[in-house]
């Protein structure tokens, strides 16, 4: 992140400050990330499978769900690949599973479309078996 990393408009920053929100849970800062508009992705397969709008839709569809159900969730940001107004990101998730107890520890990419200072479009994918797995008995 440049120096200006907790202002900047440049998508990696914007997709790198919603990285840190959601770390600290701070799903106030986190929405300020989302555009009013955003199309918020959530793979098939993936427990929280669907599309989510709006930025309050989001924190409350994914951020307080995921928190609901699973220990210390993070998505561990570790390599940025940008074109333009895309950002791909590479990344890890940990967390255990309230239910279980298993740990989850799973690769994932996440694809960004910023605009405007904002995240307009959010994809995920994810190994779902693996985050099935942490999940069953």
């Amino acid at each position: 992140m440049t120096l200006s990393g907790t202002t900047s408009a440049e998508p990696a920053d914007v997709v790198r400050r919603q990285y840190l929100a959601a770390a600290a849970g701070d799903l106030r800062a986190l929405r300020a990330t989302l555009a009013d508009d955003v199309e918020w992705t959530e793979m098939a397969g993936f427990p929280l499978a669907g599309t989510y709008l709006t930025p309050e839709g989001v924190t409350s569809g994914v951020m307080e769900r995921l928190a609901a159900d699973w220990d210390d969730w993070t998505a561990h940001d570790d390599t940025y690949v940008t074109e333009g107004e895309h950002v791909v990101v590479l990344a890890r998730y940990t967390a255990t599973h309230k239910g279980t107890g298993k740990p989850l520890d799973v690769r994932v990419a996440h694809h960004f479309t910023v605009r405007g200072g904002r995240i307009v479009r959010f994809e995920q994918f994810a190994d779902t078996a693996k985050v099935h797995e942490a999940m069953t008995h």
